[in-house]
């Protein structure tokens, strides 16, 4: 009898943090495929064979040691080939790849069906000294351990009930006005610097995406943003602070911010060049990512609420948007409670 979902015995289709949906083939003795394409697609058929005759692909790794069935290095090979990882952007994979590649170089010998919650916590609790690697570890730690239960290489998940670090501080420094004042005191309209601040702060961008705007994206009084992170397609208002500034600069066929050798920026090549920029403005805590923060908070402070804001960030969830807006918030409760109990 054929399945309901109408896909073929031992597919299933499931749905990952990022909504996207994929199919998986899963059969008792064998290991967890998941499939790159679908019925009715070219190579269907030949990868559903090879799924059911159990021959994985298993992306390439260093040595055979790192191969051995069963252990964390295999697992961590296993997982750079499911959607959760694959879908994540360049950025993130990146991001992830190198944490895991160094916690593979410790641990990628150990078996995980013998991995244990104390274990966990001696190896997040040895990171006291950098609390935020460590809850970010925590966090792929919990990734992996439930791709381990699922494709059954263990029952339980040692992860559970590990905390992580409580974690002082705001992350990264939020522009104040003041520090935006000083910064267009030392750099004038029509300057690299000043159009560079100006996009960030007037978009609420990532430096990734605002290195990336040309003048093509620029649509009358709005200006169109893939985001590379998210894949969000956002549609944005000009500001006339903006509008004036794009004015001034010099039009080309590339992105709207050059380097001084008339090339665009690099995401990390533009991150170091606004640390030179805030540096010489005698702005030593300031950084292009405290200019999307520093967005967001005028965006509070101006009343808007958590999705109005969002509109404008990208951001996908309301406690992203919180993290960046809770001093403005504050703030703004605080008056309206003050003016709440009236005069004495």
């Amino acid at each position: 009898m054929a399945k309901k979902s109408g896909l073929p015995r031992g597919v299933t289709e499931f749905q990952d943090r990022h909504g996207k949906w994929h199919l998986r083939y899963r059969a008792k003795g064998q290991p967890t495929v998941y499939l790159k394409t679908r019925p009715g697609q070219e190579g269907w058929a030949e990868e559903i064979r090879r799924a059911r005759a159990g021959e994985k692909a298993t992306p390439a790794i260093r040595t055979s040691a790192r191969t051995k069935p069963g252990t964390i290095s295999a697992l961590i090979a296993v997982y750079y080939g499911t959607p959760e990882f694959t879908g994540l952007a360049d950025s993130s994979k990146g991001t992830y790849r190198n944490m895991l590649e160094r916690f593979r170089e410790e641990h990628g010998d150990k078996m995980v069906a013998t991995l244990s919650r104390a274990h966990i916590k001696a190896i997040i609790g040895g990171m006291h000294e950098t609390p935020s690697a460590a809850n970010n570890l925590l966090d792929r730690l919990r990734i992996l351990m439930k791709l381990a239960m699922d494709d059954e290489w263990r029952q339980d998940d040692p992860t559970y009930r590990v905390s992580g670090f409580k974690v002082s501080g705001e992350g990264f420094h939020t522009w104040s006005e003041d520090e935006i004042a000083k910064y267009c005191q030392v750099y004038p309209p029509g300057s690299s610097a000043r159009l560079a601040m100006t996009l960030m702060l007037y978009t609420g961008q990532r430096r990734s995406d605002m290195v990336k705007m040309g003048w093509q994206h620029i649509e009358g009084n709005r200006i169109r943003v893939r985001q590379i992170k998210t894949d969000a397609m956002l549609s944005i208002g000009l500001h006339p602070v903006l509008a004036a500034e794009l004015a001034l600069a010099k039009k080309s066929d590339l992105t709207i911010l050059l380097t001084q050798f008339g090339k665009p920026f690099t995401a990390n090549g533009f991150g170091n060049r606004m640390r030179k920029w805030c540096d010489s403005a005698g702005l030593a805590e300031c950084t292009s990512h405290g200019l999307r923060k520093a967005a967001a908070r005028r965006l509070a402070e101006a009343g808007c609420s958590n999705k109005e804001i969002m509109a404008i960030t990208g951001h996908q969830t309301d406690k992203e948007v919180t993290r960046y807006t809770k001093a403005a918030d504050q703030k703004r409760l605080a008056d309206r409670a003050m003016k709440a109990i009236g005069g004495g």
